[in-house]
């Protein structure tokens, strides 16, 4: 790097930036659908799988999740405007923010932008998209576009159990640090659409589901709750799951007792078939496409390249600590590859809430990074920086997409005597960010295959 020291800084700023966004890039949902469908002539293939568009009576789309507006988007791409007259609709919930008009697909808002809940407005979405799969008939082929998100967005309570049951027990475990997969077994076995139901409902002749991962190893029982799989956990799991981390008081009392009877005992990860006939499910994207795509961006910068993989747990400032440990150790030349390195990860931790009165504004990438800046304010942060990010630009419930930990942003909070380890404590570390110029606004990208991490490491002259 040449310049002067600011200069250099604000550059490995810019690169690093640079890195994460090739990383979203890649898992861009409409690009990752129209290199999944295509059509040639009168056929259209879908992983394999052709159709043939004068034998087909309907191809209905159908759907949840954060990347739900791109994916539907790509399939009125591939499939193009020269279709038979009523061939092609569809219903997909996604969050308000995403909502934009299509000419065949119908994008319906089902939850507010930046909350993570089942709503009404999901729910009745989702009866739609009930109702629509088991108008099907054997001629017809049934869509269906899952991504992250998908859960919350795909809501209909089992038979006793209210909305307001499944809110306040999903919070409750949001809230305790429960991972996905647990969060996903309670939400199957209180759903008629997760665990297979979808699939069960749909009486198509054949139903593909084209899948967007957010979860580490793409499990398809657990994305979005699987609604085109039984899904692994019983109800006694599920219940275990909840005592484990709700107090018995505060579990809804129908919840409790749905759980609590013996139906489910032998639900399995077996493929579910369609009420109509066959169903398929392919992974189209995830964490690891972003991983490649973010380390062919950082060679073509000039960084070594060390990449930490794609299924990273842990506790958000936990994790920021070690990453910053890690930083650290290669700029002082205990690790290697020796600077300028650029460092990956991917993966989602999970963040657990202190007990306070006061606001609570962040997610688990802006924790990471607070928690980083500390780690590296005590050894020094120059020559390095570590960018946090969901690739969905929302990370937790906020606007933000994740945090930046560098020594710009220290050095802003020591100008407005700001101290991170005050708002880390609370989790409170969205306007520490804010204020220190550290915070990742993107908007909605669209996609949605959990966090990605960029660090990059040069000389300590900074």
């Amino acid at each position: 790097m040449t310049g002067n020291s600011s200069t250099r800084k604000k550059q490995r700023r810019e690169q690093a930036l640079a890195i994460w966004r090739a990383g979203v890039d890649a898992v861009a949902s409409e690009r990752l659908v129209t290199d999944a469908v295509r059509r040639f002539g009168n056929c259209l293939t879908v992983c394999g799988h052709e159709i043939d568009l004068n034998a087909t009576g309907q191809l209905l789309v159908v759907g949840a999740g954060k990347a739900g507006a791109g994916m539907a988007a790509g399939i009125e791409r591939a499939v193009g405007r020269d279709i038979p007259p009523g061939f092609l609709g569809g219903l997909v919930n996604v969050p308000a923010d995403c909502v934009r008009p299509l000419e065949f697909i119908t994008l319906h808002a089902a939850r507010p932008a930046g909350v993570n809940e089942p709503t009404e407005a999901g729910v009745r979405g989702t009866e739609d998209i009930l109702q629509r799969v088991a108008a099907l008939g054997p001629k017809d082929v049934c869509l269906v576009l899952l991504s992250g998100g998908g859960s919350a967005l795909l809501p209909a309570p089992a038979a006793g159990i209210s909305l307001e049951d499944k809110q306040q027990v999903t919070r409750l475990l949001m809230h305790a640090g429960a991972s996905i997969d647990e969060l996903n077994l309670v939400r199957r076995n209180l759903s008629r659409v997760k665990g297979g139901g979808l699939a069960r409902a749909s009486n198509a002749g054949k139903t593909i589901g084209l899948v967007i991962s957010d979860v580490i190893g793409d499990p398809l029982d657990v994305i979005a709750s699987g609604p085109l799989l039984a899904g692994s956990g019983s109800r006694a799991d599920a219940l275990a799951v909840l005592e484990r981390y709700v107090e018995t008081d505060r579990i809804p009392p129908a919840v409790r007792s749905l759980l609590s009877q013996p139906a489910g005992e032998t639900q399995t990860t077996d493929q579910v078939n369609g009420a109509g006939g066959e169903v398929s499910i392919h992974v189209i994207g995830n964490n690891a496409v972003a991983l490649q795509a973010a380390a062919a961006k950082a060679e073509e910068l000039g960084f070594a390249v060390r990449s930490l993989g794609s299924e990273n747990r842990g506790v958000a400032r936990e994790v920021g600590t070690e990453l910053a440990d890690l930083c650290l150790a290669v700029r002082n030349g205990n690790e290697s590859p020796l600077p300028p390195c650029c460092v990956l990860s991917g993966g989602e931790p999970v963040v657990h809430l202190a007990q306070t009165d006061g606001p609570q504004v962040g997610g688990r990438n802006q924790e990471l990074a607070v928690a980083a800046l500390l780690r590296l304010a005590d050894s020094s942060a120059e020559g390095i920086t570590i960018v946090s990010g969901g690739t969905d630009g929302e990370d937790g419930p906020t606007d933000a997409a994740g945090g930046i930990a560098d020594s710009m942003v220290l050095a802003e909070a020591a100008r407005l005597s700001l101290n991170p380890a005050d708002y880390l404590a609370v989790n409170n570390t969205l306007p520490f960010l804010e204020q220190t110029g550290g915070l990742i606004r993107t908007g909605p990208t669209h996609t949605n295959v959990m966090d990605l991490r960029v660090c990059l490491v040069t000389s300590a002259d900074g």
